[in-house]
């Protein structure tokens, strides 16, 4: 690494975001910045104007930190709505994303259905290919078995890939690898479902800071606080995220929603009315899908409790 002068530009990528603070990896060093003003103001429709994976430009200061004087435009991004806001104000969890695996744990706590819905949606709504991950598998019962074969069998039939996980028996960790490997994926679900565990199981080197579930309440406590890009030692990057109590859906219209539910699709043109909510109104080609079983009731059910909060405008869980 050559010498570097005060007032230097270099290009890198957003590592860490931590406050008002940025880690951004440029020339083979990570460089503590902070973000120039006019991007705070640009950036009102969101919480933060510069997230994880960012391609920036970072000026060099005489103190070894930097200034982060532009973004790339993204190529993609995964948000939700800002946690308590009752109107559009976007949290972007990251940005510039190959794929999201969504995590579940078989127990402690219970898989979350409206949960993974809701991360699928925001992933369909940027185009990036999402999974599924039913991690603690070795926690499954023969009683648990049926719910949790209907869950899986529900999203692979939607085209969703499907991965069985646990850190305690190995299961799914060389496929789950294998998937990571040249990619920058995110990894996201509710505190307690063994992300960071997951991760530290697949790169050992990461020492990620992990925690038991309570089991007063069957909720994981947060054990990631910020958001971080890591690099993989077989090639590409995984998005840690802190364990989202709620993943609520946000830059999205109600009448955009349907097509953002991949099984909806085929059905969409088929409605007597072009602007069908597939709520109330008649002659409905998704309510008839429904109705014979195309359309899982689940997931349908999932689709009108996420139209109604859009239309409120407030927090969906």
């Amino acid at each position: 690494m050559g010498k570097q002068h005060n007032g230097e530009v270099l290009e890198g990528t957003v590592i860490r975001a931590t406050g008002s603070w940025f880690d951004v990896q440029a020339d083979g060093r990570v460089i503590p910045s902070r973000v120039r003003g006019k991007f705070r103001l640009a950036g009102m429709d969101t919480t933060s104007p510069v997230v994880v994976g960012d391609r920036v430009k970072v000026r060099l200061n005489p103190d070894g930190t930097g200034l982060i004087v532009d973004v790339h435009p993204r190529r993609n991004e995964l948000s939700r709505r800002a946690a308590g806001r009752r109107h559009s104000l976007r949290h972007v969890i990251a940005a510039n994303i190959d794929f999201v695996w969504i995590v579940q744990a078989v127990h402690l706590p219970e898989p979350n259905p409206g949960f993974i819905d809701r991360v699928l949606v925001a992933a369909e709504r940027y185009e990036i290919p999402a999974g599924l991950i039913l991690n603690k598998i070795d926690l499954m019962t023969e009683e648990d078995r049926p719910a949790i074969e209907a869950l899986e069998r529900l999203y692979a039939e939607l085209g969703y890939r499907v991965l069985r996980t646990s850190v305690v028996t190995g299961e799914g960790l060389d496929e789950l690898r294998e998937a990571l490997r040249g990619k920058t994926s995110v990894v996201t679900g509710p505190s307690g479902v063994g992300k960071s565990s997951l991760l530290n199981a697949i790169e050992p080197g990461l020492n990620i800071r992990t925690a038991p579930v309570s089991e007063k309440t069957g909720k994981g406590r947060h054990t990631t606080t910020y958001v971080a890009l890591y690099p993989l030692s077989i090639g590409g990057f995984v998005v840690d995220t802190p364990g989202l109590r709620e993943f609520g859906v946000t830059d999205l219209e109600p009448a955009e929603l349907s097509h953002y539910f991949v099984e909806f699709r085929p059905y969409l043109s088929a409605c007597r009315f072009p602007d069908c909510t597939h709520e109330h109104e008649p002659d409905c080609a998704v309510k008839a899908a429904v109705a014979s079983g195309e359309i899982s009731e689940e997931r349908y059910y999932s689709y009108l409790n996420i139209l109604h909060s859009l239309k409120l405008g407030v927090d969906n869980r």
